[in-house]
């Protein structure tokens, strides 16, 4: 007889874990935990089409909810796991029910990380992770001319675009002297700050904030210079942190992220997990990784599914990301930390280029805008010794 599997986080992680379960002939038990009143959904929208209302909450399911049915996958929405008792092995659920479990999958995702500053707690101050809390922010959006974003990350500059394509005054708060610093070059942030400057959004760099003012409601965001941004709705897009609390509680091994092989498994046998929430040794980048993004979550759970059914494995992915601001798509293959040299191919004013990033030569990233061929084709050829023929026109 088969052992249970629990899968706790029903994202895209844990709903890929249970599909290819089944689909790879998993016949046992198989519950998924979800914390959420809805069906697995895919997140990425959330801040884009979903904001916009030009999709509605069933245009995010990732399956039909029959689907679960049919496959005699027990999804359990509305439910918050508190606890994981690994000698036992049950789970302690919030209304005080346990759970057994026979292999564990942890799928727990991420939390936005939110800023301890004076007046965070006001109201109409907000972060975007959820349909929730998209809900939330549409109504105070419908209510609002002014809206402050502190954070020029891929959330912070997506929500800026559909708020402007709205017809509200925009703020964009960053700490950095560039968009997106983290994860692009200097060539690719100043195209975006261009981008958005040229679409009326005040964007405010190299600027910290000292509190958020207001009353009960939120009315502006006082910055360490003295100047205050007037808004009714803030939205805090500062980054994600792993939701590995309750990893840490049980005593399992984390950092920054639940560590775990390269099938997937924990520092208990039993235990597997996937998705952002993960920390793991990449031989391609030879570091430690966490990693947020669909591919990632879709990749790693079909790993985990493959162990948890007695296959070997060895997970070591190339990351893929992808943002749509306005109408110009930047896609990302690669990691670029550590670069040396860049080289930028196509037109910038065009807006159709994409920019190789190269570490002793070798290309290890390629930032793709408006440029789909060169990132499908980067994808193939990371890695390789770079070429002026490696890579198609932009």
């Amino acid at each position: 007889m088969q052992e249970d599997i629990v899968i706790i986080g029903a994202g895209q992680a844990g709903a890929q874990v249970a599909q290819s379960l089944r689909q790879g002939g998993f016949e046992g038990p198989l519950r998924l935990i979800g914390d959420e009143p809805h069906p697995p959904y895919q997140r990425p929208p959330l801040s884009k089409k979903f904001l916009a209302g030009e999709i509605g909450a069933e245009g995010l399911w990732l399956r039909p909810p029959a689907f679960f049915t049919t496959n005699k996958i027990d999804h359990i929405p509305n439910t918050k796991v508190v606890e994981i008792d690994r000698g036992a092995k049950r789970l302690k659920l919030e209304n005080g029910d346990t759970l057994p479990y026979g292999k564990l999958v942890l799928a727990t995702g991420t939390n936005a990380r939110f800023l301890k500053l004076d007046g965070a707690d006001k109201k109409g101050v907000v972060t975007l992770r959820s349909i929730a809390d998209v809900d939330v922010i549409r109504d105070l959006l419908s209510a609002s001319r002014r809206i402050a974003i502190i954070g020029a990350g891929y959330i912070g500059l997506e929500v800026a675009a559909v708020a402007k394509s709205l017809g509200k005054e925009v703020s964009v708060i960053e700490a950095q002297d560039r968009p997106m610093k983290r994860v692009v070059s200097e060539a690719v942030s100043e195209y975006f700050a261009k981008l958005h400057q040229k679409n009326g959004i005040d964007l405010k760099l190299n600027t910290g904030i000292k509190a958020i003012e207001g009353g009960d409601a939120v009315t502006g965001v006082k910055l360490s210079n003295g100047e205050t941004v007037s808004a009714e709705l803030v939205l805090v897009a500062v980054g994600a942190e792993p939701n590995d609390r309750l990893a840490e509680a049980a005593e399992l091994e984390t950092d920054n992220g639940i560590l775990v092989d390269g099938c997937g498994q924990t520092s208990d046998p039993d235990i597997f997990a996937a998705g952002d929430c993960t920390r793991f040794y990449s031989n391609r980048y030879q570091r430690s990784v966490r990693m947020e993004s669909v591919q990632n979550a879709i990749d790693q759970a079909k790993i985990v599914a493959q162990a948890l059914l007695g296959n070997e494995v060895d997970y070591d992915p190339l990351p893929w990301f992808w943002s749509d601001q306005y109408d110009i798509k930047l896609q990302i293959a690669g990691l670029s930390e550590g670069y040396d040299d860049t080289k930028v191919v196509g037109s910038t004013e065009n807006s159709k280029f994409y920019v190789a990033y190269l570490k002793e030569t070798q290309l290890i990233a390629v930032d793709s805008i408006n440029s789909p061929r060169s990132h499908m084709m980067a994808r193939r050829v990371i890695g390789e010794p770079w070429r002026d023929d490696l890579l198609p026109e932009a």
